[in-house]
C-alpha cells in the first residue's frame, strides 16, 4: 500500500521567518526514502483553533501527519492538547516520561520545575517515542486509518528522533520492505538530468527513479519495494547501472555525501597527500577537506594567497606573469598550483583565482570567472570555470566543488 503523508510545522517563530523550517526539509527527504509520498507543508502559528483546523484539513488528503513543535513546557506548547482533541482523545500522564525527565535535568544538575511535567501527558493508547536527546517525548497514534506522529521541533532532537523513533515505526505501517539507493553526481542540474533519464523514469514502476536538486549537482534516488531488502536491492541493482551509463562522467559515487568525501576516500586509496592554494574561494577548498575525519592523513596544508604580494611572496608566482596577465588568469592559476605543490610538499596541488563578484575586477573579467590549476608531477592542469553571475558564497562554493572534481576526475583517468 502507497502512502501520503502531511507535515505540519507547528511554532509563530516560523511564521514570522525567525527561524527556517530545516525539519520539514529533512523529513520530506527521510520519507522519499521510504517511498512515502509528501504532497503537502503547513505552518501554522501557536493557535489551538488554527492547529485543530490544520489537522483536519491534512487528514482529509493523507493518511500519515507528523508534527513538529510545539511539545515543551511552555503555556504555547500545545500541539499534544490541540492533535489530541481534533482526534477525540485524552491527556493522560505518563510516569516513564516523567521520571525521564527527572533524571534529564538531574544529570543536568538543574531543578526540574513542575511545568515540565506537561511533556509527559500524551494521548491514551499511544505509542510514546522516548526521546534521548531532549525532555519532550514524541508521540505516536493511528486513529480511523490515519496515523499521527508527533516530533519535538528543535532540529537536532527532531532529526535524531525521526531517524531513530518515527522511521521505525513508519516502516512497520508496510507490507515488506522499502530500499534506496541514491547515485549522485556533480555539475549537472536538475533538469539536465531529468531530461537524460525521463524515459527510464516513466517506465519505472517499482523501482521508481526520482531526481533531486542539491547545490552542485543532482542526486537521484531509486527506490524499491519487496517481500525482503534482498529482493529490493536486485531490483535496484540494473535501474542504477542504467543511470550510472546515461549519466556518465558526472557520477561521482553511490551513496556518498559529497565530493569532498569522494575525493578525500580516492587520496587514501592511492596514498597521496593534497595542498591547496586559494585566492577568490578564500580557504574553502581545505575548509571541505578538513571538515571530513580522516583529513590529516591526506591535506598537508593550504595557502590562502588572496593578495599578490603573497602570490609572489610565498608560492614565488613571477611578478611579470601578473603584470602581464593579472591574477585571474590561467598563467598564475598554474603557477600558484606549481607553488603550493613546492611549498607544501603535497603530491597534488589546487589552485583558484577568480572573481567573486559583486563587481567585475580591474581588467574586466567578469563575475563567476575563475581558473582552477591541478598540478601533479611535472604536469599542471588548467580548467576555465564560469560559475554563473550570482552572490559570492555561490560563486565559491561551486568553484571549490569543480576544483575538487578536477581531482576526482585526474584521479579515475577521466581528466
Amino acid at each position: 500500500m502507497s502512502h501520503t503523508a502531511e507535515l505540519i510545522a507547528i511554532g509563530t517563530e516560523l511564521l514570522l521567518g525567525n527561524i527556517a523550517n530545516t525539519d520539514a526539509q529533512m523529513i520530506s527527504e527521510g520519507l522519499s526514502e521510504l517511498g512515502i509520498n509528501v504532497y503537502y507543508h503547513t505552518v501554522v502559528g501557536d493557535n489551538p483553533d488554527r492547529v485543530r483546523q490544520a489537522v483536519e484539513i491534512a487528514r482529509r488528503r493523507a493518511d500519515i501527519i507528523i508534527t513538529t513543535g510545539g511539545l515543551g513546557p511552555t503555556c504555547d506548547d500545545l500541539t499534544k492538547v490541540a492533535l489530541a482533541e481534533a482526534f477525540g482523545k485524552k491527556l493522560v500522564y505518563h510516569e516513564p516520561s516523567a521520571q525521564r525527565i527527572r533524571e534529564r535535568f538531574a544529570a543536568m544538575e538543574r531543578p526540574v520545575t513542575e511545568n515540565n511535567f506537561q511533556q509527559a501527558m500524551v494521548p491514551e493508547g499511544c505509542t510514546v517515542l522516548d526521546n534521548d536527546w531532549g525532555t519532550a517525548p514524541g508521540v505516536a497514534f493511528e486513529s480511523d486509518g490515519t496515523h499521527v506522529i508527533l516530533l519535538p521541533g528543535p532540529p537536532r532532537e527532531c532529526e535524531m528522533m525521526f531517524r531513530h523513533r518515527a522511521v521505525p515505526y513508519l516502516k512497520t505501517l508496510s507490507d515488506g520492505v522499502i530500499a534506496s539507493r541514491t547515485v549522485k553526481t556533480f555539475g549537472i542540474g536538475e533538469s539536465a538530468a531529468e531530461a537524460l533519464l525521463r524515459d527510464l523514469m516513466n517506465s519505472l514502476h517499482n523501482p521508481t527513479l526520482a531526481p533531486y536538486a542539491k547545490p552542485t549537482g543532482t542526486e537521484l534516488r531509486i527506490t524499491a519495494h519487496a517481500a525482503t531488502e534482498e529482493e529490493a536491492y536486485a531490483l535496484i541493482a540494473p535501474v542504477e547501472e542504467q543511470v550510472k551509463e546515461i549519466i556518465g562522467d558526472h557520477v561521482i559515487g553511490v551513496n556518498v555525501n559529497s565530493i569532498q568525501e569522494v575525493c578525500l576516500n580516492l587520496l587514501k586509496e592511492k596514498g597521496l597527500t593534497l595542498g591547496t592554494a586559494e585566492s577568490c574561494t578564500g580557504g574553502l577548498i581545505a575548509k571541505l577537506i578538513t571538515d571530513l575525519p580522516g583529513a590529516s592523513a591526506v591535506l598537508k596544508g593550504g595557502i590562502v594567497s588572496y593578495t599578490n604580494q603573497v602570490k609572489t611572496g610565498v608560492l614565488e608566482v613571477p611578478q611579470a606573469l601578473l603584470e602581464e596577465y593579472g591574477a585571474v588568469s590561467p598563467q598564475v592559476a598554474e603557477a600558484m598550483a606549481r607553488g603550493a605543490k613546492k611549498v607544501l610538499g603535497c603530491d597534488i596541488a589546487l589552485s583558484a583565482t577568480g572573481v567573486a563578484g559583486p563587481d567585475p575586477d580591474d581588467r574586466g573579467n567578469p563575475v563567476g570567472l575563475v581558473y582552477l590549476g591541478l598540478a601533479y608531477g611535472e604536469d599542471c592542469i588548467v580548467q576555465e570555470y564560469h560559475a554563473g553571475r550570482g552572490d559570492r558564497d555561490r560563486v565559491r562554493r561551486l568553484s571549490a566543488g569543480t576544483a575538487l572534481d578536477m581531482v576526482r576526475r585526474y584521479l579515475t583517468g577521466l581528466l
